[in-house]
């Protein structure tokens, strides 16, 4: 099945959004899935139509297209509680503002209608990013927790985001929650109820396996049961190392330290079951972008991004079901 093959910027914004363009466009991509921030997009110039057709000047110059857009870092304050100095360095000074939790979760609220207006403008149907939580602190549910906070976790979630969804809707543009750590989703079951809480036609989840192999999930069985939730596909490898001494938890180290007993690594080189994957995102009919984000911090990732393209592309060509039994049986006939 064809399905474009995007790179996520979301790990380049250090580099100018022209140079960005350039190297994708060498390297072949057929489009970016552009963060907001750096240089790459303001969501707050929706409305500045030589911004618009400034950055949509650039992509065609390079060859490129545009499918989806993300804005994780600005969505993690929507709902996220504590708001403190770890959401200040990810945060523009225009959503920090002077610090203040509840100004800070409304100012990015904001910012994330906006982005469903500079996705329009843009002719983006997808808008990636997370959500924050106000329970992913209760995680370990030690001291013990009861379901009345954990349902006002999930009520506080839902009386945050559906006004943003309103505007998703009126712009015709989805929101694609991440399910990852740290987000009021992170994995089957919080999905799931997730989806409950905010059963809408804007709202839905950007697939990436590799938050699950830490957690011991399956990602098929996922991709199967939420097949018409599945708005976006990351292609993120990841690998776990648990030796008796390394745990799934981090033990707070960084990604590149030997004894964390997960990583990233380069794509096609951990446990991430991709064909199957594949398989499966053929048979719901899935296709929209599979979009390389390149986390992996122990390879250069100039060239792990340009080797991430054509293994990506070998996935991409693995025929859908229907069409090898539609060949079978012309054959035999």
């Amino acid at each position: 099945m064809t399905r474009p093959i995007t790179l996520f910027t979301g790990q380049w914004g250090d580099m100018p959004f022209e140079e960005v363009c350039q190297r994708a466009g060498e390297w072949g991509y057929d489009g970016l899935e552009i963060a907001c921030g750096g240089d790459h997009l303001d969501p707050s110039r929706w409305d500045d139509d030589a911004y618009i057709a400034d950055r949509l000047a650039i992509l065609e110059k390079n060859g490129l297209k545009v499918w989806a857009i993300s804005n994780h870092l600005t969505g993690q304050a929507v709902c996220d509680d504590p708001i403190d100095f770890r959401h200040r360095d990810i945060l523009t000074s225009a959503v920090w503002g002077d610090g203040d939790p509840e100004g800070v979760r409304q100012r990015a609220a904001e910012e994330l209608k906006n982005t469903a207006r500079i996705a329009a403008r843009l002719g983006v149907k997808t808008v990636t990013g997370f959500t924050g939580s106000a329970i992913w602190k209760y995680v370990a549910m030690f001291p013990p927790v009861s379901d009345e906070v954990i349902e006002a976790g999930y009520q506080d979630f839902a009386d945050r985001w559906n006004p943003i969804i309103d505007v998703f809707e009126e712009e015709g543009v989805r929101f694609a929650l991440e399910v990852h750590p740290s987000e009021i989703a992170y994995d089957y079951w919080t999905a799931k109820k997730t989806l409950e809480v905010l059963d809408r036609p804007g709202f839905g989840l950007n697939f990436d396996p590799s938050h699950f192999m830490w957690q011991q999930l399956d990602p098929v069985p996922f991709v199967l049961d939420f097949a018409d939730k599945i708005f976006h596909v990351h292609v993120k490898e990841s690998v776990t190392a648990l030796d008796g001494r390394n745990g799934v938890l981090g033990s707070h180290l960084a990604w590149d330290n030997p004894r964390r007993g997960w990583t990233f690594v380069s794509t096609g080189h951990g446990q991430v079951p991709w064909e199957k994957i594949f398989r499966a995102l053929n048979y719901i009919g899935y296709d929209g972008p599979t979009s390389v984000e390149w986390e992996d911090a122990g390879m250069d990732r100039l060239q792990g991004a340009a080797e991430a393209l054509p293994f990506v592309r070998s996935l991409n060509a693995i025929t859908p079901p229907s069409a090898l039994f539609d060949s079978a049986f012309s054959n035999r006939a």
